[in-house]
């Protein structure tokens, strides 16, 4: 953790940051997020309704709740979450995501509420929201145990957390280092630094420290004939959790 009290790695911000001009392009740099993202909506839609027992009906299930989205980037996530209803804060360390997001969201005519920022500084504010969630951001960040305090405190009791990551294995070094990175050429190579993957155990293990319990998990496996990710049993390489604050 740097003495600024967050766990902003300036290195990987400055990754992305150069990349920030393609969030919106499916077929850019981002494309493995666009192709990643509608299972990763299914999930929390499906997960957070069950949480909050909201009319599955409803085209806005989630009036009246506030949700965060730590490493937010260009708002794929946080503005499907606004048109559910939420009230969405996004935070992103890279300024260059934010003016992304902001303007994507202009255009679309969705008030989302962006930072420039970090999850330690917004919860050392005391703020606090219904969902908390950390999508593909733990294994960027420079200290993983004050991160997962940050997450802690930024949800309130009776709240919710979604997290999702790469567990550190020798398949997820094949698949997702040597393969999406210097075979297929999905990700930037050096995207991913392997040793900064969390194992399920210890992202489980990193919440309950934080106050947070985790009452799911699921691995998220890729099918390279229809290109489409789904839900699967497997957790060697992509899953995500689900947490909920007592």
């Amino acid at each position: 953790m740097d003495e600024t009290g967050d766990t902003i790695d300036r290195d990987e911000i400055n990754r992305f940051a150069a990349q920030s001009a393609g969030w919106w392009d499916p077929k850019g740099n981002f494309a493995p997020l666009h192709r990643l993202n509608p299972v990763r909506l299914e999930f929390i839609h499906h997960e957070l309704l069950a949480h909050f027992a909201r009319d599955t009906r409803s085209l806005r299930p989630f009036d009246g709740l506030t949700l965060v989205d730590i490493g937010c980037g260009g708002g794929l996530i946080a503005e499907p979450m606004a048109r559910l209803g939420f009230n969405v804060t996004g935070i992103d360390a890279a300024a260059e995501a934010i003016d992304v997001a902001r303007a994507h969201a202009d255009e679309t005519g969705l008030a989302i509420d962006y930072h420039v920022g970090s999850a330690e500084a917004s919860a050392n504010e005391g703020r606090q929201f219904d969902v908390v969630l950390a999508l593909e951001i733990v294994e960027h960040v420079a200290d993983q145990s004050a991160f997962f305090a940050a997450l802690g405190k930024l949800a309130r009791p009776g709240g919710a957390f979604i997290g999702a990551t790469l567990n550190r294995t020798t398949r997820s070094y094949a698949l997702a280092i040597v393969g999406a990175e210097y075979v297929l050429g999905w990700l930037p190579r050096g995207t991913h630094d392997w040793k900064r993957f969390v194992r399920p155990s210890e992202f489980v293990l990193g919440l309950r420290r934080s106050g947070l319990s985790t009452t799911r998990l699921a691995g998220l496996g890729y099918n390279p004939l229809s290109q489409n990710w789904a839900l699967s049993g497997d957790l060697a390489v992509n899953y995500m959790l689900t947490a909920v604050r007592r």
